[in-house]
């Protein structure tokens, strides 16, 4: 296993339980995955590039670019992304560069943030966020394979400075953080306000929040009574205003949606990396405007505010 990288005093307590999520029994799943881990090949980075394609590089013959597709496959699937690995594109399900394109110009600079980001997959964002300038992220996702993606990144760009580990956003202590990302994790939640108000605790005074999510059009907000784009965990598609209305009652202030993009097939879609229905099998074939279920297709909104106070 390769080993976590060491967590900061505020963090600390959350060490057993990151142990009994990445136990040997902990999921059916977990022996594969190391052992995905484990057939990693030994390589030695040249050049490393954190842009859009989050790119490490270096001398690797055929054998080992073979072996290194393999293990990489073998932690299918990979959403967020793009990677390239010594020359093996991991082709993700979600062209992740286009969303960072549109937070990156709307950011309070990042240099020197220490910076959470909640929901974070396999820590694609937390590569990018450090391009801008931060410190050290550190992303927090309950899906196991996601966390053993990103070890499997660091094993060739180091994780020290960009943690992805293995808890609830519910379960991480009371921490300080300059910067707070929750990207497309909100409409998940059964109760939006109880995640503003814990967005609002783990920003420091003065600090900034990113968050993005799925939005509908109007003042009305959306509740689907089964599934939302063959989505099953979608409690609520908020307005805009709604959106920013529950930032706004946590204590947030300056509170202004920075970009509103509906979601394409080009931006979302199956890849060979990520061979599971996506965005184009969640549309109506015949009116691509709404979802299979009869709701209006997918559009995701970004919105910035700020903790009041001293920095």
């Amino acid at each position: 296993m390769i080993p976590e990288p060491a967590l900061a005093d505020d963090l600390a307590g959350l060490a057993p339980l990151i142990a009994a999520r990445l136990a040997p029994d902990a999921h059916g799943d977990m022996a594969r995955w190391q052992a995905a881990l484990a057939a990693l090949p030994d390589l030695t980075p040249e050049r490393v590039d954190l842009g859009a394609t989050v790119t490490v590089d270096g001398p690797a013959d055929d054998a080992a670019r073979n072996t290194l597709a393999e293990a990489l496959m073998g932690l299918h699937p990979w959403r967020k992304g793009p990677f390239s690995l010594f020359g093996i594109h991991v082709d993700t399900e979600w062209r992740s560069d286009w969303k960072w394109a549109r937070i990156a110009p709307h950011l309070a600079p990042l240099d020197g943030h220490r910076v959470l980001d909640v929901g974070c997959g396999n820590g694609y964002f937390g590569w990018r966020m450090l391009e801008a300038g931060a410190r050290t992220v550190v992303g927090v996702d309950p899906t196991l394979v996601f966390c053993l993606q990103h070890r499997a990144v660091t094993r060739y760009l180091g994780g020290a400075a960009n943690q992805v580990l293995p808890v609830r956003f519910e379960e991480l202590p009371p921490a300080g953080f300059d910067s707070v990302f929750s990207l497309g994790v909100i409409y998940h939640r059964r109760d939006p306000m109880e995640h503003a108000e814990r967005l609002f605790r783990h920003v420091r005074p003065g600090g900034q929040l990113v968050l993005e999510s799925l939005v509908v059009d109007g003042d009305a907000s959306l509740e689907p009574a089964g599934r939302y784009a063959r989505m099953r965990n979608v409690w609520t598609v908020p307005s805009v205003a709604a959106l920013t209305g529950w930032l706004a009652a946590a204590g947030f202030e300056a509170v202004t949606a920075v970009d509103v993009t509906p979601t394409t097939v080009a931006e979302q879609h199956t890849t060979a990396w990520m061979r599971f229905q996506s965005l184009t099998e969640a549309l109506d074939p015949a009116n691509p405007a709404m979802t299979v279920e009869g709701h209006p297709a997918p559009v995701r909104a970004v919105v910035t505010a700020r903790r009041p106070g001293a920095a």
